[in-house]
């Protein structure tokens, strides 16, 4: 028997010993991947915090960026009379007020910043806005000056108002400008609204406490009001500019004239009157865009319209016009907004909004689930066609089909009355053109 070659034992051998150390690389190849999926570390990371490779790293980082840059998803809305969506700001919108000329919606949201919105181009695809920057902070509270030419802010982390003048530029844009000044710090506690008198002579600011303060134009404090109801709920100012409300754990709203003499000098704020009748504390109120009505809503579940054209300095007391029910105010608070012409009341409990007819204490209409967070503010247009609501990152805007239906019921009621052929003319007029507003709508009750 032949042995065999050297040089053909040593091939064998070499052979061999390749195949062993493929399948040595082959194991601990699947080795490392195992530790990778186990450990959630990469098969080249060391232990000791050595740098993950480029390219990985690179990945990571490009997904983590997407998904920062992904904004929250939009909450959808849609219902036969809802007009527009606004949805320009990036933020959830705490407060928005109409312009006394009806040209203009200021809306401020957490996103730092305030929008002018221009009121035309509500029913149209398009909805403008123009921006102001709130440098530092964000504003949680708005108004506009009377005569539309600034607007005033509250801020949140500032806890004080700052003023923003409005330019018009050549290309029938704005510019806004703050003042290099913001009021003095005067509360104690979270601020719940501010307001502007039409006349321009004061404005108001209302916190949580007990305290209403009265300022002047310049920002020096006029008067403090200590309402004495445990807490404040809310307050405003009058359209008339005269007077100045406030709600909050007491069953009452009170109410006080703001005086000025001749000159137009502040002299005093004294009590006026008081809207009693309820038997819990009251959520919110509003006024007519006259004066000469308000409305409340209360804890007691009952919501009430009032005639405050009275003669308060002949002892005579606002009159009791109508008391509806809104369950809903017993479990949570709710805001309220009167239309212009005291016809419709709107009620917003949560993300909902409930619209009755104050002449019949019925409610008409009732919008489910409007936003995607509670309802932060509520607002008639000067007109009172248009109810607008807040509550996330939109404005919704509804078509006030009650609105219409008072305006038939009130025409037709005053037809039955009319003595001359003009007034009666007029009358069907308004009448036809409300039942033509209806038609449209689809909210025409056969």
């Amino acid at each position: 028997m032949e042995l065999p070659q050297m040089p053909e034992l040593m091939g064998v051998s070499l052979l061999l010993g390749l195949l062993a150390l493929m399948a040595t690389a082959a194991v601990a190849r699947g080795w490392l991947r195992a530790e990778e999926e186990t450990s959630g570390r990469p098969a080249g990371q060391k232990a000791n915090g050595v740098p993950l490779d480029k390219s990985l790293r690179s990945k990571k980082q490009k997904q983590q960026q997407h998904i920062r840059k992904e904004k929250p998803q939009q909450h959808n809305f849609t219902h036969r009379l809802l007009a527009a969506a606004l949805k320009s700001h990036s933020g959830n919108i705490s407060c928005m007020d109409f312009s006394s000329n009806g040209k203009y919606l200021a809306t401020c949201a957490d996103d730092r910043t305030v929008r002018i919105w221009s009121t035309k181009d509500f029913l149209q695809r398009e909805h403008r806005s123009m921006r102001a920057n709130v440098e530092l902070d964000h504003a949680t509270l708005v108004r506009f000056s009377p005569d539309c030419r600034a607007f005033i802010v509250w801020l949140a982390n500032g806890d004080t108002l700052r003023v923003f003048k409005m330019t018009k530029r050549e290309d029938g844009g704005y510019t806004f400008t703050a003042t290099p000044e913001d009021f003095p710090k005067k509360h104690k506690a979270p601020v719940i609204n501010i307001g502007i008198a039409d006349t321009g002579k004061f404005i108001m600011t209302a916190s949580s406490d007990t305290t209403v303060l009265i300022w002047n134009l310049k920002g020096q404090v006029l008067s403090t009001i200590n309402t004495n109801q445990m807490n404040n709920a809310h307050a405003a100012i009058s359209p008339c500019s005269r007077f100045v409300a406030s709600c909050g754990f007491t069953p009452d709203v009170k109410v006080w004239e703001v005086c000025f003499g001749k000159k137009g000098d502040f002299q005093e704020v004294v009590r006026a009157f008081e809207l009693k009748g309820h038997s819990a504390a009251v959520h919110f109120f509003a006024f007519s865009n006259d004066s000469r009505r308000m409305a409340s809503v209360s804890k007691d579940g009952t919501w009430k319209l009032w005639d405050t054209d009275v003669e308060y300095k002949l002892q005579q007391d606002p009159y009791l016009l109508r008391t509806g029910r809104f369950e809903e105010a017993s479990t949570i608070p709710c805001r309220l907004a009167l239309s212009p012409d005291a016809q419709v009341l709107a009620l917003a409990s949560g993300s909902s909004i409930h619209l009755y007819n104050t002449r019949r204490g019925e409610k008409e209409e009732c919008f489910e689930q409007v936003h995607g967070e509670c309802i932060t503010d509520l607002s008639f247009d000067i007109t009172g066609r248009l109810l607008a609501s807040c509550g996330d990152r939109a404005v919704r805007l509804f078509h006030n089909s009650p609105g219409h239906r008072a305006v038939v019921e009130e025409m037709q009621s005053l037809l039955k009355r009319a003595s001359n052929e003009s007034t009666r003319q007029r009358l069907q007029q308004q009448l036809a053109q409300a039942q033509e507003a209806l038609k449209s709508l689809g909210a025409l009750k056969k």
